[in-house]
C-alpha cells in the first residue's frame, strides 16, 4: 500500500497536497481498497465554501456510497474532469489521476495539524 510523504492525511481517510495557495484532495490508496471498485464520483461544490471536514461529494463503488469531506476550509475551485469517464482512476491511481477537487486553502495552519504518512499507517493499523 502507497503512503507518499509529500501529502497529509485525515482519519477520514483523504489526502490533501498542497500547491501554492491551492490544494488536491482525493482518497487514500487504503480507503479505495477498502471501498472495493468505484463506479461513481459525485461532486456539484464547484464554487462553494466549506469549513474543515464540510461534505464536498460522494463516492460510489460497487456495494457502498461514502461522503467525501474536506480536509481543511476552502473553496472548491474545479472537480477531476478525468473522474467522470474514468471513476476507476481512484483505485488505480488515487494519489495521481484519481484526484477528486482542486481547491484553494484559507488558512494554511490547518494542514500542518492533519496527519503524515506515518501517522496515517499507524492511525489505519500498518
Amino acid at each position: 500500500m502507497n503512503f507518499p510523504e509529500n501529502l497529509k492525511y485525515t482519519k477520514d481517510h483523504e489526502w490533501i497536497r498542497i500547491d501554492g495557495a491551492d490544494a488536491y484532495v482525493g482518497i487514500t490508496d487504503f480507503a479505495q481498497s477498502e471501498l472495493g471498485d468505484i463506479v461513481f464520483v459525485e461532486i456539484a461544490t464547484i464554487g462553494q465554501e466549506f469549513e474543515h471536514g464540510g461534505l464536498f461529494g460522494t463516492i460510489e463503488a460497487v456495494k457502498t456510497v461514502s461522503e467525501l469531506f474536506l480536509p481543511v476550509a476552502g473553496k472548491v475551485l474545479e472537480v477531476n474532469p478525468k473522474l467522470e469517464a474514468n471513476p476507476e482512476l481512484v483505485n488505480t491511481d488515487p494519489y495521481g489521476d484519481g484526484w477528486m477537487i482542486k481547491m484553494s486553502v484559507k488558512d494554511m495552519a490547518e494542514a500542518d495539524a492533519l496527519l503524515s504518512a506515518e501517522d496515517y499507517k499507524k492511525e489505519i493499523g500498518h
